[in-house]
């Protein structure tokens, strides 16, 4: 079984994929969260650290298994890559009225990432060896 996963997280077109959707998905929470009104709807469901949270975990985990090079390499990459986001999603939150830039958002989308890079990396070691360069 580790063998099979092993393969198919190699696997270039995967990789591809991966990574394309961590950035649609970026898209989508930038355009979606900085409609009027949508992120004052969806804060009765969940609260802001919740949803930031949630979000750039699956986005820190798309970025870690679309990656290549050693579990840290990934690791590193992938709490980067959703700093750079998040950072930019607060920055484009600044220019709206109705919206705002919060340092603490940006530090819950990074202690997400950290998490989530930090159980894959134990959870992955062996299924998934570093990737030749």
């Amino acid at each position: 079984m580790t063998a099979a996963l092993s393969t198919l997280l190699q696997h270039p077109r995967l990789r591809l994929l991966l990574m394309a959707c961590a950035i649609l998905m970026y898209l989508a929470i930038v355009v979606i969260g900085n409609l009027p009104g949508a992120r004052a709807d969806i804060g009765h469901y969940a609260s802001g650290a919740v949803l930031h949270s949630i979000a750039y975990a699956v986005l820190a985990a798309l970025w870690f298994l679309g990656s290549s090079g050693s579990m840290p390499a990934r690791a590193v990459k992938a709490v980067l890559a959703v700093a750079v986001m998040g950072a930019g999603d607060e920055f484009i939150q600044s220019f709206f009225p109705y919206r705002g830039a919060k340092v603490h958002d940006w530090a819950v989308d990074c202690t997400a990432a950290i998490v989530v890079t930090a159980l894959l990396c134990l959870l992955l070691p062996k299924a998934v060896p570093a990737a030749k360069r």
